[in-house]
């Protein structure tokens, strides 16, 4: 859909519901996410003193994705931007032609004494998007919504490749994961009228139909680790 949208000449923020809303209705009907249970990683890092670390996720449109771990226990910011190129094309309008190298994500700070990097995981397999659409989320297309994991240590990588292969074994997605795993990228934060997306605009009817259902399957399916009250971010860094 912001895809679609963008090619109308303003980004997606700027589109009025009422407009959304009539394209919808034109449009088939395109499933809404569905929560995927899963079993936490059988190896997860090791506990730690630190008050402070740094996890970075790509799941597709990052309205949905940040909006999910702004309401994660132990997550303290949660900031939309883009990875995987360079600082020339860091911005929206040229992020979604698809040929950037970048990735719509989320760079997620967190309280390693409150919840764990494999939980992080956990919720964004299972809650925050489809991990076995290639280049694609619903009605997302392109590169930029790549399904990727973003590693900030060696140790998050290696939770990372474990879990994506103790899934696969499981066979608990009806199709194997299509996750990367991308090191040494440099993360830069998204325009400000993208922060905070979910929570300011819940009626916008792209929220309504495809990221609000992700919020209340995380409180359904993953309850100990639910919080009712946004993080909002207050400065993108």
């Amino acid at each position: 859909m912001k895809s679609i949208l963008k090619n109308w000449g303003a980004p997606a923020a700027l589109i009025g519901a009422g407009v959304v809303g009539l394209f919808l209705l034109q449009q088939p009907a395109v499933s809404a996410e569905v929560a995927v249970v899963i079993a936490p990683p059988a190896v997860d890092e090791p506990a730690s003193t630190e008050h402070t670390a740094t996890a970075i996720f790509s799941g597709g449109c990052f309205w949905g994705v940040q909006g999910v771990f702004q309401h994660v226990k132990g997550v303290s910011n949660a900031v939309s931007g883009y990875i995987g190129g360079d600082a020339r094309t860091a911005s929206y309008d040229t992020v979604s032609s698809g040929d950037t190298g970048h990735a719509e994500s989320v760079k997620i700070t967190y309280d390693p004494t409150q919840i764990s990097y494999g939980k992080l995981l956990q919720i964004f397999f299972s809650v925050a998007h489809n991990p076995t659409e290639l280049n694609r989320q619903g009605p997302d297309t392109g590169t930029q919504y790549r399904s990727a994991i973003f590693p900030q240590s060696p140790v998050q990588r290696s939770v990372a490749e474990k879990y994506i292969a103790q899934l696969d074994a499981a066979h608990v997605f009806k199709k194997p994961l299509a996750t990367r795993i991308e090191s040494d990228k440099k993360f830069y934060p998204a325009e400000s009228y993208h922060q905070n997306y979910l929570t300011l605009h819940p009626n916008d009817p792209y929220i309504v139909y495809n990221d609000l259902p992700k919020v209340a399957n995380l409180k359904r399916v993953i309850p100990e680790l639910y919080r009712a009250d946004a993080v909002l971010v207050r400065k993108a860094m």
